[in-house]
């Protein structure tokens, strides 16, 4: 088995790809150790030394490491995690717990959070994977859309610029009654 790795735009998070699925339909995020006891791949990778957070997509996990720790030294544990868990045939998440990703919406927007929620899959979604992330939809209240940000995306240094400079250009361009994208915490 041969793992490529991948560097991302956050210098805390790499992206690993073990060259198989990892998850068939959506993501799974895991911002702590505590977060991931469904996921026997995740509990693994906690289990190296100053790993701080897990993000798995549909062909990558997505690995945060914690500042006092240096790629060098916990990336070849990280492999060798990863290389077992699929050698081993375990499930990467026990029972169906990865998440299509937006949050539901009720109320008078509707049409407009579908058109939001469309240009996040079609646009930005696939962008953002390519980097180890996702963001997705979580809220829409008086022209201000609020997005979760996670994986590579969560804490990187170059979120804010996405956020503002590209997500909500893109959608205040389609979507008038857009006035403002803001970040909300898991």
């Amino acid at each position: 088995m041969f793992i490529q790795t991948e560097s991302t735009p956050n210098p805390a998070t790499l992206k690993f790809l073990p060259g198989h699925t990892v998850l068939e339909s959506g993501t799974a995020d895991f911002p702590s150790a505590d977060t991931a006891a469904k996921s026997p791949l995740a509990q693994r990778l906690f289990a190296v030394d100053g790993v701080t957070g897990v993000f798995l997509g549909n062909d990558f996990v997505t690995v945060t490491k914690s500042e006092n720790v240096d790629w060098d030294h916990i990336k070849p544990s990280l492999l060798g995690a990863i290389m077992e868990h699929f050698q081993s045939g375990a499930p990467v998440i026990e029972g169906d717990n990865a998440a299509a990703g937006h949050a539901e919406h009720d109320g008078p927007d509707g049409d407009i959070v579908e058109q939001i929620k469309e240009l996040l899959d079609t646009r930005v979604r696939p962008a953002v994977a390519q980097d180890g992330g996702d963001i997705t939809f979580h809220g829409f209240d008086r022209g201000v859309v609020y997005l979760h940000m996670q994986g590579a995306c969560a804490g990187c240094p170059s979120s804010t610029l996405t956020l503002k400079m590209g997500i909500e250009n893109l959608l205040r361009h389609f979507i008038p009654e857009v006035l403002e994208v803001r970040p909300v915490a898991a």
